[in-house]
């Protein structure tokens, strides 16, 4: 790889032990990559949650965090996927003492290294959207989903390492998604309805997933008949990133480097073409609903509820009164605005659970079911249903006015 003066330094110790790390972590990601040299990010984005660092990645935080500052401090900035739990609610979700003191240990490291704590998964609509073009380093595959397709940014999935390297660099290797020639339409897939709940959007992405399977595709969808909601892409590209592996997607007229079809699918391209129907949604949803009589539990989670989502759990929830435990998890961005609006406290009053800063399934949630006795859950988020049932969960994809009906008559399906 081509490296500046500046990069050199790095790479020789001359900016600290970190950034001296950091930028060979980088240098052998981009050499397996086939980078040519390194591009500058204006953020990055880390997921760090504990069930997955581990004892052994706590400590190796710790071990910068203890650097003079200006040898350990992010150059750009620096913000978190969401954590393993709501210090709120460690009681009510029976989170193990060793649980959180690994979550406190954690956010004091990253503190040291000058990261702002924003335990997000919906940064872009909340924190500092990109914007069409700008380099960004990460990790979260919602986010760098709906930040390359959506927002026309250009980001790889940044695994928790390389992403942490890319805030203490400020740059990345310039491979994949940064490239023009990688964004381009690998396949086509043709809808001829467009979804009209989050659920329905959440299993067209599931399927357009599954048709693409691989980290290197970009599917054009085509045939939407109108702009969809940002809480729509959302719940779209979370799926079709956790069930096909999927950086990017075009939505023919809709996406900002899609105007056209000849935008992304050149001429004499001779791709892979699909198409998906009505009947293809609903056999995807009933396939994760087969053989469950009733359900344990109901949660909106994976991404995190937006104002508007909490606002919808609020309506839904009004003058009823919730018999299972229903939990709506949002960003602590949101929460604040949901207090001061009233819906949290309605949520609250129907017996549900606003908690905050967290993710279900990133928060020990093999732990919390046996502690709390849950194995059939509901939710209307696919990419939840996709990612829990390695974690021992039957889990049912449903709306979510299906779910809170649900979680009103003791959590049973009717007939």
């Amino acid at each position: 790889m081509r490296l500046t003066d500046e990069e050199q330094a790095m790479r020789a110790g001359e900016l600290g032990p970190m950034r001296q790390w950091a930028i060979e972590h980088q240098i052998k990601v981009g050499r397996y990559f086939g980078a040519r040299d390194f591009v500058p990010v204006s953020q990055a984005h880390i997921m760090a949650d504990t069930e997955s660092l581990g004892a052994a990645g706590v400590e190796w935080l710790e071990s910068w965090a203890r650097l003079p500052p200006r040898d350990r401090t992010v150059r750009v900035p620096t913000i978190t996927d969401p954590r393993g739990t709501d210090f709120s609610a460690t009681v009510r979700l029976k989170h193990e003492p060793w649980m959180l003191d690994l979550e406190r240990r954690t956010i004091d490291a990253f503190r040291a290294l000058g990261v702002l704590m924003t335990d997000t998964c919906i940064n872009y609509q909340t924190i500092m959207a990109p914007l069409l073009g700008e380099h960004a380093a990460f990790g979260d595959t919602g986010v760098t989903i709906y930040s390359n397709s959506v927002c026309g940014a250009r980001s790889n999935f940044e695994g928790g390492p390389s992403a942490l390297s890319a805030g203490i660099t400020g740059r990345t290797p310039r491979y994949g998604f940064h490239l023009d020639e990688q964004r381009r339409a690998t396949l086509e897939v043709h809808v001829s309805v467009t979804p009209r709940s989050l659920d329905e959007w959440g299993a067209l992405g599931g399927i357009v997933g599954r048709l693409s399977g691989d980290y290197w595709q970009v599917p054009a969808i085509v045939g939407i008949d109108r702009i969809p909601t940002s809480d729509e892409m959302k719940h779209f590209g979370a799926a079709l990133a956790s069930y096909g592996s999927v950086a990017l997607f075009h939505m023919v007229g809709i996406t900002p480097e899609a105007a056209r079809n000849r935008d992304v699918i050149p001429a004499s391209a001779n791709l892979q073409r699909h198409r998906v129907g009505p009947s293809d949604i609903t056999d995807f949803q009933a396939r994760y609903a087969r053989n469950i009589e009733a359900v344990d539990i109901v949660v909106f989670s994976a991404p995190q509820l937006s104002l508007v989502e909490m606002r919808q759990v609020a309506n839904l929830l009004e003058g009823r009164r919730v018999t299972i435990p229903l939990l709506a998890i949002t960003s602590p961005q949101v929460k604040p605005d949901a207090d001061r609006m009233g819906l949290t406290a309605r949520i609250e009053a129907a017996g549900g659970g606003v908690l905050a800063g967290m993710c279900f399934y990133q928060s020990y949630a093999r732990e919390m079911a046996e502690a709390n006795g849950w194995q059939r859950l509901a939710t209307n988020s696919a990419k939840l249903v996709n990612i829990l049932g390695g974690y021992g969960y039957q889990p049912a994809l449903m709306s979510m006015e299906t779910c809170i009906d649900l979680a009103c008559r003791g959590g049973r399906i009717a007939p």
